[in-house]
């Protein structure tokens, strides 16, 4: 079982969109793929068409109740592609976990549960290094970064990566970061293709080549509850994130 988590410190970069969809892929060529939603905000959960509120276990129960995580699995209408709901408890729990005995590693033993049910864990942090990304980091095995094409997103971009080099250090000197992904790229736009000549630059080979473009149906798909591949497949979203998601085969089989 790989765990790869999805994080970004900054908000609004495309990190749920390339989690649920990277997952729909896998899911698509036959590999049981769990997407883990540690956001307080719940967006996974929403766009997957599940309510919040009636889902009977989530992430903060895993995480602060001890609740076995495959109590709290749930599958979708995807064959292949399960979650683990998220709630609005979940923002309290950062408080919840600064007094835990090994409060970083309460994640890695909880998925620990999970070891030969999944191929695939994809988890969606935050948007913040908190104790909830630390425990995600520390548990995971490899990290995609989605990057939004703005100019202010390259210094949060850096600020992240030192602080995973930090993690690995202290925590878990086996966590990679898998690539570094560029979102809503508007080909239209100067900025845009500035921010990913200085990011290809400056980390290389790191950023994948596909880039996912800004798209309409991208942004419509969560409100009818679906990944976009499922919304519309023939779309340049659609088809981006395809791309995408053989890349990220790819270098895990390098991995």
């Amino acid at each position: 079982m790989k765990i790869i988590a999805v994080a970004n410190r900054k908000g609004g970069v495309g990190k749920t969109t390339t989690a649920i969809n990277i997952a729909t892929a896998m899911a698509a060529i036959g590999k049981k793929v769990l997407v883990l939603d540690l956001d307080p905000q719940g967006n996974a959960t929403t766009s997957m068409g599940l309510n919040k509120k009636t889902c009977p276990y989530s992430s903060y129960d895993v995480l602060i109740n001890g609740v076995e995580p495959l109590k709290a699995v749930k599958t979708t209408d995807i064959p292949n592609f399960y979650i683990l709901p998220s709630a609005p408890a979940l923002a309290a729990a950062e408080i919840e976990i600064v007094n835990a005995a090994q409060r970083e590693y309460i994640l890695k033993r909880m998925l620990k549960m999970l070891e030969g049910r999944f191929h695939y864990v994809l988890i969606d942090c935050p948007p913040s290094l908190n104790f909830i990304t630390i425990n995600a980091l520390v548990a995971a095995d490899s990290v995609i970064v989605p990057l939004q094409c703005e100019f202010l997103a390259l210094e949060g971009l850096t600020d992240l990566i030192q602080n995973i080099d930090r993690i690995k250090k202290n925590f878990n000197p086996t966590l990679k970061v898998q690539g570094i992904v560029l979102t809503m790229f508007d080909k239209r736009n100067n900025l845009s293709q500035m921010v990913e000549a200085d990011v290809r630059r400056y980390f290389g080979d790191l950023v994948y080549k596909t880039v996912i473009p800004r798209s309409v149906r991208i942004s419509e798909a969560p409100s009818h509850g679906k990944p976009v591949m499922i919304y519309d497949f023939k779309s340049v979203g659609a088809q981006a994130y395809i791309q995408l998601a053989k890349e990220v085969l790819t270098r895990e089989k390098e991995i």
